[in-house]
């Protein structure tokens, strides 16, 4: 990952609430040099949820919904390591 794209991703990381926050940086700097072009997408498909969505998954509170690619558990998984 190039560094504008590494920026990029940093940013969209950035979220309104400070627990999500502190999970993604962590993440980010334990594995986004590691993360391949099909784990981004999951990743980035998370992103893409509302803060609430986001830390209920986070914290495990609930599931992301069955039928979707192995890599969004994959990543949820990281994530949930953080």
């Amino acid at each position: 990952m190039d560094v504008v794209s590494f920026n990029r991703l940093r940013w969209n990381c950035r979220r309104g609430l400070l627990e999500n926050d502190l999970v993604l940086e962590k993440f980010l700097e334990r594995h986004a040099e590691s993360l391949d072009d099909v784990h981004l997408a999951a990743l980035n498909t998370l992103l893409e949820l509302d803060d609430n969505s986001l830390w209920s998954l986070l914290s495990g509170r609930t599931e992301y919904p069955e039928g979707s690619g192995a890599e969004i558990y994959e990543i949820l998984a990281l994530l949930r390591t953080c």
